[in-house]
């Protein structure tokens, strides 16, 4: 992943009238990252995101892209940038005319129908059966994935989402997801995300930040682990990872109960401990990490097979452990420090 900025923000301001202000005294976001927006209804975060896609101008502040202050709406940068509203809006004409769309007009004409085909398998429509359906033959989560594969088919390099999943069923969330992870790690593609659905959300984005009442706020990601859990004969419940690896816990209340765990219950080494109790000792690679200059602290963000985990350490620590993205490390954390909502 790219480390330089991609975005800076710089005493931001944007204004509804007198009643709403959403101010961003500062704001930088990688190239290549992936982020998630959270925060209460009103608060602010669709507004964050018409700024970053440069659908809205700031009333006041700089925003730099690429190193670059915009000014003005950039044709050259708007093309690079594509958002996915909360309600998607398609054409009165076929699933493939609405793909394809966005193609035709930026009069990208070669090998339409394979790139038409390869965005609609990716969001798990497969291209025979809804190619030539009508835009009002489809259900919200057809529609809604319908309107990703339109996005995805121009292959940004950064990808909006405003609440992609508030209106769609299970089955169309999860594909969703499979679908924006997939183009993520094929493309490399910078990624911010707001929704409502913490679980979601974590699972497809790096880091969270948090917005309300027009202000960005510390926020302090608990790490949510689904189920199922399995009991085992020693008393501890386990689940399963992807690599064979598992996590302990002690008591949760079912089976396919959601374990919440704060960062500041994990503890980071750099050498693998031998001589601890501890039940979890997770070896990860860390992917982020994000300085909290009010605090004086770091959340760090650390992938453990399909996991990511975010801890919090002091600057301090960092610095001792001499801790930066791509380092291994080894988590550590109690299988009682869970929570179970």
């Amino acid at each position: 992943m790219e480390s330089r900025p991609l975005y800076e923000l710089a005493d931001v301001v944007y204004r509804y009238g007198d009643h709403f202000e959403l101010a961003v005294p500062n704001l930088s976001i990688p190239a290549g990252s992936s982020i998630g927006v959270t925060g209460p209804n009103g608060g602010g975060k669709t507004t964050l995101l018409k700024l970053l896609s440069f659908i809205e101008k700031p009333y006041k502040g700089t925003i730099f892209f690429d190193g670059r202050r915009i000014r003005e709406q950039d044709h050259h940068v708007t093309r690079e940038i594509t958002i996915l509203f909360q309600e998607p809006y398609l054409l009165k004409r076929t699933v493939f005319d609405n793909v394809a769309y966005g193609l035709k007009v930026r009069n990208e004409r070669g090998n339409i129908t394979a790139k038409v085909r390869g965005a609609l398998n990716l969001v798990g429509l497969p291209y025979t059966v809804f190619a030539k359906r009508q835009w009002f033959e489809l259900s919200g989560g057809e529609a809604q994935r319908v309107a990703l594969a339109s996005r995805l088919i121009l292959n940004p390099r950064v990808l909006i989402l405003d609440e992609p999943t508030a209106s769609v069923d299970q089955e169309s969330a999860l594909l969703i997801n499979e679908a924006v992870r997939s183009f993520r790690e094929k493309y490399g593609t910078t990624l911010i995300v707001a929704s409502h659905d913490r679980i979601w959300l974590s699972t497809v984005t790096d880091s969270i930040m948090k917005v309300r009442k027009g202000r960005l706020e510390s926020f302090d990601p608990e790490n949510l682990i689904p189920g199922p859990w399995i009991h085992t004969d020693n008393g501890l419940h386990t689940k399963a990872l992807s690599d064979g690896r598992h996590i302990k816990a002690l008591s949760p209340p079912g089976k396919q109960t959601t374990g919440y765990l704060r960062p500041a219950d994990i503890v980071v080494a750099t050498n693998c401990p031998s001589d601890l109790s501890t039940q979890n000792i997770l070896e990860g690679i860390i992917t982020q990490m994000t300085f909290e200059n009010n605090e004086k602290a770091v959340f760090l963000s650390a992938s453990v097979a399909e996991l990511s985990l975010s801890c919090k350490l002091t600057q301090a620590a960092v610095e001792k452990l001499r801790l930066f993205p791509g380092k291994k490390v080894w988590l550590l954390f109690k299988a009682s420090s869970f929570r179970w909502h």
